[in-house]
């Protein structure tokens, strides 16, 4: 009988734990996957399916960093996984490594084809994987690192795909048309993208490392810093008008994120051109 196995333990992680990001390998092979969960568990969070579709089971029920799948399984293979994975509005955003035994040029041009986003040739060495693997996911922290700090830079930038794109900035104008609603919550955005609000969470905290609410409040500090660069408005115009109940609360805020206060922001105003 199929089981799902998680290479971590089973009790809730310790704190220095929590950080890790979130791997799921699948394998038609258990051997393989205790093989392979072993090598990556002390880096990462694991979790192992044995069919593309407890897989994809998981994936709508766990926010995952990144996909390792074997090519040849039964049913549902790898490549057919990937396509399933990349085509999906809420799992495109989802890295995956490919692993498999064809080594032929059609057989890395079919994975490439489904979206993969690295392929590696059996055999290799667990180095190798884990090589591969952390450069992936620093290129994407890097990547939401930027967006995340620097106040001009646009949303659609930490997308992956079209799909992420798209829903980015259908998300970013629901913020931006509801600023100055200081209850503007999950349940509101989830009910206006006609999403449940755990789909829209997982969402949002796989591409973006934010929660939606630290995802709002940071729409709302990017709106700000691009008022504040217009210098049109006073910044307690600017608090009030992007949802900030007092000046206080939103330079704090302002601070915390950018690493300046919205006056030296104003001060060392940055060109136009920034994102």
């Amino acid at each position: 009988m199929e089981k799902t196995l998680t290479a971590v333990h089973v009790h809730k992680p310790h704190d220095s734990e929590t950080d890790k990001p979130v791997i799921l390998l699948i394998d038609d092979n258990e051997e393989i996957l205790d093989f392979l969960s072993d090598d990556l568990s002390d880096k990462y969070i694991v979790l192992t399916a044995t069919s593309a579709s407890i897989a994809l089971d998981i994936l709508h029920e766990q926010i995952v960093q990144l996909v390792i799948s074997d090519v040849m399984m039964d049913g549902m293979d790898g490549f057919e996984l990937c396509q399933v994975i990349k085509s999906s509005f809420e799992l495109a955003h989802v890295p995956v490594i490919l692993l498999t035994a064809k080594n032929s040029l059609q057989s890395k041009i079919e994975g490439l084809e489904q979206g993969a986003d690295a392929y590696i040739e059996k055999p290799f060495s667990p180095e190798y994987l884990q090589a591969q693997v952390a450069s992936l996911l620093k290129n994407r922290d890097k990547i939401k690192q930027y967006f995340a700090n620097s106040p001009l830079v646009h949303i659609k930038t930490i997308a992956h795909s079209r799909h992420d794109e798209l829903f980015l900035e259908k998300l970013n104008d629901l913020i931006l048309v509801n600023l100055n609603n200081k209850e503007l919550s999950v349940e509101h955005l989830a009910d206006m993208m006609n999403m449940s609000r755990p789909t829209l969470y997982r969402k949002i905290k796989s591409i973006s490392d934010m929660t939606p609410n630290e995802l709002i409040n940071l729409a709302r500090l990017k709106k700000a810093a691009e008022l504040l660069n217009e210098e049109e408005l006073k910044i307690y115009e600017i608090s009030d008008l992007v949802g900030y109940s007092s000046q206080t609360h939103f330079g704090r805020n302002f601070l915390k994120q950018f690493g300046m206060s919205p006056s030296d922001y104003i001060m060392h105003r940055p060109q136009r051109n920034e994102g």
